[in-house]
C-alpha cells in the first residue's frame, strides 16, 4: 500500500474488503473472518439460548447472504435493549440467468437478469467477470456450496462503433433485453453463419433434474469446475453475478476519493463490522452496560428487502425474542432499544447542483450525513436525530444533513421498515457520488467518520439515553 502515502488507514483496509467482497455471500464471509478474528463466536443454531451467556461475543448468518453480530454486556438481563447498526451487502448487478446459454453470430453469450436499480449503461465497455456461490457434490456423495471469485476478465457488453450509431452521443438508449448480452468467447464452428442455436434447448431423454449441464455453456461450466476443483458434472446449481474486474483505489490530487464498485453499501458495512469487533476488543468492554451492541448487514435493500435475509425477514424481530422470551421483556427490549439505518447518502454534484435542495448539499469528508424526509422514507425524527449528533460530537466529528428537494422522489432505506418493529430509529450515511453506477466515488476520510459514529453508538448511548425523557 506504498501507493497512498499519507492515506486514511480505515479506507485502506476497507479497499481489502471491497475488492473481496464482489457478492453478498464473499461480503458476509469476509465479515465472519473479521469477527472471528476479534474473539466472536458463530451461535449454534441447536442450542442457541445454552451458547448465549453475559459478556460473550457472537455472530449468526442466513442463507450466506446476511450476519447478525452481538456482544452480550456482563450484567445483561432480559429486557435489556438492542443498539443496532442495519446496513445492506447487496447492490445493483448483473445476474446469470438460471438458462444462460445463449449463441448468435458466432458469439457464445450468457443470458443476465438486471437487479436492482443500477446505471445500466455503466456496465458496458467493462472488463466482467463471475463471482457468486454454486453447489458442488462432493467426494463423499454429500452436497455444499461453495464461494466462486473468478479473478480475471471473462465477460464484456460492447458498445455498437459510432460509425453504425451517429446519434449516440445525442440520444443514446439501449434495450435491456435484447441490446444487454455480455459476450464469453467465439464460437469458432459459427463464424461463416451457420444457425444460432439459442432457440431450442433439447434435453437428453435421461437427464436429471438436478442436472444443468444443458442449461449453460459447456465452456463456461468447466472453466467454473476448474476454479472449483470438481469436475462440471458435479456442479447441481448456482448464484452467480457479474463484476467489475477492475479493483477499488484510492484518487483525487490527495487521495481523498475512494473510486470503487459496490460502496452503496459496503462502505457502511465494513464500518458496521469494524465498529463492532474494535470496541469489543478495548479493556473497558466487560465493563460496558446497557444494551446488547449489534449489527444487521442484510441482503435484498435495492429490490426491497421482502427475503428470508432481507430486513423484511425474522432476523431483527427473532433476535429481539430469543433474548427477551417473554411479552413483558420483549416490550421492555424494544422501548430500550435504537437502531441506526447506515447508508449512503449523496454528495453534492459540482455539474448537477440544481438538482439539489438549496441548504443541503452534504460534501464528501465533510461528516456524516443525516438523511431526513417528512414523508418518512427515511425514518430520522428530532429524538433520534439528536441522539446520533450528540454521539458524533463525542468524537469530535462534523454532521452534515440531507433532504431531497420538493419536486423530486425520495429514496429509502431498510430504516423505516425496522422502525416499525417499535424501535426508535435514525437515517444516517457517507456522503458519495455516481450512486448505482459501476464506478462510485466516496470520501476516503469519511470511513473513520462512520467508523467512529458507530463505535461511539456502542460506548456511550447507554449513558446518553439515560439522560433524556420523551414519554
Amino acid at each position: 500500500m506504498m501507493l497512498y502515502p499519507n492515506s486514511p488507514e480505515a479506507a485502506l483496509r476497507f479497499l481489502k474488503f471491497v475488492n473481496a467482497s464482489p457478492t453478498p455471500f464473499h461480503a458476509v464471509a469476509n465479515a465472519s473472518l473479521r469477527l472471528e478474528k476479534a474473539g466472536f463466536q458463530k451461535a449454534k443454531k441447536d442450542d442457541w439460548e445454552k451458547s448465549i451467556h453475559p459478556g460473550g461475543k457472537y455472530f449468526f448468518t442466513r442463507n450466506q447472504a446476511a450476519l447478525v453480530a452481538f456482544t452480550i454486556p456482563a450484567q445483561w438481563k432480559q429486557g435489556a435493549g438492542l443498539s443496532i447498526v442495519a446496513t445492506h451487502v447487496d447492490s445493483p448487478n448483473l445476474k446469470v440467468r438460471p438458462i444462460s446459454k445463449r449463441t448468435k453470430s458466432g458469439y457464445l453469450q450468457v443470458g443476465v437478469e438486471t437487479n436492482g436499480g443500477g446505471i445500466w449503461h455503466s456496465w458496458l465497455d467493462r472488463d466482467l467477470s463471475l463471482a457468486g456461490r454454486v453447489v458442488i457434490k462432493e467426494r463423499n456423495g454429500r452436497y455444499k456450496s461453495k464461494l466462486l471469485k473468478i479473478d480475471r476478465p471473462l465477460l464484456r457488453i460492447p458498445t455498437l462503433a459510432i460509425h453504425l450509431d451517429r446519434n449516440v452521443n445525442d440520444d443514446f438508449k439501449f434495450n435491456q433485453e435484447s441490446e444487454f448480452v455480455p459476450i464469453l468467447g467465439l464460437l469458432e464452428s459459427q463464424l461463416n453463419g451457420e444457425k444460432d442455436d439459442d432457440e431450442v434447448r433439447e434435453l437428453p431423454p435421461d437427464q436429471k433434474a438436478s442436472n444443468v449441464q444443458a442449461n449453460h455453456h459447456s465452456e463456461l461450466l468447466s472453466l467454473l469446475a476448474a476454479e472449483l476443483s470438481v469436475v462440471p458434472e458435479d456442479i447441481h446449481d448456482f448464484e452467480l453475478s457479474l463484476y467489475d474486474t477492475q479493483p477499488a483505489t484510492l484518487g483525487g490530487i490527495n487521495n481523498e476519493f475512494i473510486f470503487s464498485p459496490r460502496m452503496d453499501n459496503l462502505v457502511s458495512s465494513f464500518c458496521a463490522v469494524e465498529a463492532i469487533a474494535e470496541t469489543s476488543s478495548l479493556q473497558t468492554f466487560p465493563a460496558l452496560e446497557g444494551n446488547v451492541n449489534c449489527i444487521a448487514l442484510f441482503n435484498h435493500e435495492e429490490i426491497g428487502s421482502v427475503s428470508n435475509s432481507g430486513a423484511e425477514s425474522s432476523l431483527i424481530p427473532s433476535l429481539l425474542n430469543r433474548l427477551s422470551p417473554t411479552p413483558a421483556a420483549l416490550a421492555q427490549s424494544v422501548s430500550r432499544s435504537f437502531l441506526i439505518s447506515a447508508d449512503m447518502g449523496h454528495a453534492i454534484h459540482p455539474n448537477y447542483s440544481s438538482k439539489y435542495e438549496d441548504k443541503h448539499k452534504p460534501r464528501m469528508n465533510g461528516g456524516v450525513v443525516v438523511k431526513t424526509n417528512a414523508k418518512q422514507r427515511y425514518a430520522s425524527d428530532a429524538i433520534s436525530t439528536f441522539i446520533v449528533k450528540q454521539l458524533i460530537e463525542r468524537k469530535g466529528g462534523q454532521v452534515q444533513e440531507f433532504e431531497v428537494r420538493n419536486d423530486m422522489a425520495c429514496g429509502s432505506t431498510v430504516g423505516p421498515m425496522l422502525s416499525k418493529i417499535g424501535i426508535r430509529t435514525v437515517d444516517v450515511g457517507n456522503a458519495m457520488l455516481s450512486m448505482h453506477s459501476i464506478r462510485e466515488t466516496a470520501g476516503s476520510h469519511d470511513v473513520q467518520n462512520a467508523i467512529d459514529l458507530f463505535s461511539a453508538f456502542f460506548e456511550d448511548f447507554a449513558e446518553l439515553d439515560k439522560g433524556l425523557t420523551v414519554d
